[in-house]
């Protein structure tokens, strides 16, 4: 006997989405999610040492934090640390909200550029999805963008403006570049249930108290569990399991109580992340799968991306108070978003504005890594950092390589005594090239609006929020793993629908994606349900 129709490994942004979507065709839905649900009294964000729980307990980076539903990750010696928050609600309990589409050409590279691969479906083909998806979650932002596809009126209005985002404006305009208000899934006035407008407290990275910011754990997952779907937590999945004729049979997990399970299914659908994702499949051996589970082209765990990413900051005489506030891009520049080759490189990059960081942080290096040096001078030279400085997100687009994977590490395991994965990722070709360009763009833009002084991190090391790549799609089963619904070439009742899906990266925050991916993932194995284990 089956126990559910369909079962979902993971509980964060696309395996929310893909529950609600899922729920409302009447299939009986299971969520596994190894995490828990984090309560608001949890969030770093109330805490006095807020600032030095962000670099200790309630960090991104699962080695740092080391709750007892983390993983280990072996990512030593890459120049980017991935980051991932587990829990109800995956990473969207521990970012900053930043939600711009990616563009009509980040699906046609190969066609475009001559490089990478295109994906199999278009923008047109995921821009439905994208608006189901801001309708549900609610973003703020401004329509009319003439450096993208127009799309419909967002649901609350742009977050306010202040002085640091004037100061920014200034560099900008005195430029000549192109800049408009980024879209956020933060709202700037009450929507949904019990979701009252972003009130400017900030910090938004270590948790949201007002249910402002659009988390997968306050817009979708209270709808899908009122539609009828199965929730577990602290459900620690070991691997996929195939029948006899390698067809996904369900997964066992070992369970709070530490006990091993098993749960069954007719369609398995994984939502872990760009890394828990290949980890899993990669630990789904059997007799018809000696390489992992959908993984004869070998490429499960390949083409890892990240979004390599820059800090560049400009200090400033006058006060901007840039620490208030959405922690955020309120602001996107993508005036070098395509591909122009009298620069040297192909693809390109944005610049965000994401404002600045508290007394402690800034004391210690602020965003960009230039500590305030210690003695008689020092509370002189923090006055003049502090409360004084706006931060340029410099994130460019990461080109897939085989070369970059997601791997089993052959000694380090879980808590459990799961393998756990091993990251091998270095910085391509075009990425050096890319980065010192779009850093001397940062730097002319904060000269551009008056800044006294500029202070440069030209790679950051703990930026890995963006795992993407690992189970890419395609059309060739020798190229991809998943096709363009994310269904496995090789098990047809096996989906993948988080970030690891995406063939290119694009230079944009990939959560709006990935959401519109699972939707239109989900809605695929809705309609389709019925054949699918036939």
């Amino acid at each position: 006997m089956l126990e559910s129709d369909v079962l979902i490994v993971g509980a964060g942004a696309a395996g929310a989405a893909a529950a609600w979507s899922l729920s409302r065709s009447g299939l009986k839905v299971t969520c596994l999610e190894q995490g828990r649900w984090i309560e608001k009294s949890e969030y770093a964000h109330g805490r006095a040492d807020y600032e030095l729980a962000r670099q200790s307990d309630f960090h991104k980076d699962p080695n740092v934090r080391r709750w007892p539903e983390d993983y280990p990750i072996n990512a030593s010696g890459t120049p980017i640390r991935p980051l991932m928050m587990n829990a109800v609600g995956g990473s969207t309990v521990h970012w900053s909200g930043h939600f711009p589409r990616m563009r009509p050409s980040d699906f046609r590279v190969r066609t475009l550029d001559g490089i990478a691969d295109d994906w199999p479906l278009t923008y047109w083909d995921l821009e439905p999805f994208y608006e189901l998806n801001d309708s549900m979650i609610g973003v703020s932002g401004l329509s009319g963008d003439p450096g993208n596809p127009s799309r419909g009126a967002r649901q609350t209005p742009p977050l306010g403006f202040d002085a640091a985002c004037e100061a920014y404006f200034r560099g900008l305009d005195k430029l000549g570049w192109h800049w408009w208000p980024s879209d956020n899934a933060i709202i700037s006035e009450a929507f949904g249930q019990d979701r009252s407008a972003c009130n400017a407290c900030g910090p938004c990275d270590i948790g949201c108290p007002t249910a402002s910011m659009s988390s997968a754990h306050v817009t979708y997952w209270p709808m899908a569990i009122e539609n009828g779907v199965e929730l577990i937590t602290h459900a620690r999945v070991e691997e996929v399991t195939v029948d006899g004729d390698g067809r996904a049979r369900g997964v066992v997990f070992w369970d709070e109580s530490g006990v091993r399970r098993e749960h069954t299914a007719r369609v398995v659908i994984v939502a872990a992340n760009g890394v828990g994702t290949p980890r899993l499949l990669l630990n789904s051996v059997s007799s018809q799968f000696p390489k992992g589970l959908a993984n004869h082209s070998g490429l499960v765990g390949t083409h890892l991306m990240f979004h390599p990413v820059g800090f560049v900051t400009g200090v400033f005489d006058e006060l901007l108070d840039a620490q208030r506030g959405p922690l955020g891009g309120l602001m996107n520049c993508q005036e070098f978003y395509e591909t122009d080759m009298s620069r040297g490189f192909v693809r390109g990059f944005e610049l965000q504005l994401s404002r600045s960081v508290g007394p402690l942080t800034t004391a210690n290096g602020g965003l960009s890594g230039v500590p305030v040096a210690w003695g008689a001078g020092h509370h002189r030279a923090l006055g003049t950092l502090y409360r004084h400085a706006i931060t340029i997100t410099v994130m460019g687009e990461d080109l897939p390589e085989e070369i970059n994977r997601v791997t089993i590490d052959p000694q380090l395991t879980d808590a459990d005594g799961i393998p756990a994965p091993l990251v091998r990722y270095r910085l391509g070709a075009n990425t050096k090239k890319m980065m010192p360009f779009a850093i001397a763009r940062a730097q002319e833009l904060c000269e551009a609006a008056g800044a006294a002084e500029v202070l440069v991190d030209p790679l950051v090391q703990d930026s890995g929020w963006h795992l993407m790549g690992t189970c890419r799609m395609g059309n060739d089963p020798e190229r991809s793993v998943v096709d363009q619904w994310g269904c496995s070439h090789e098990c047809r009742n096996l989906f993948v629908i988080d970030g690891s899906v995406f063939t290119t990266s694009g230079a944009v925050n990939p959560t709006s994606t990935i959401q519109a991916i699972a939707l239109r993932c989900a809605d695929w194995v809705s309609r389709n349900f019925q054949d699918l284990y036939a």
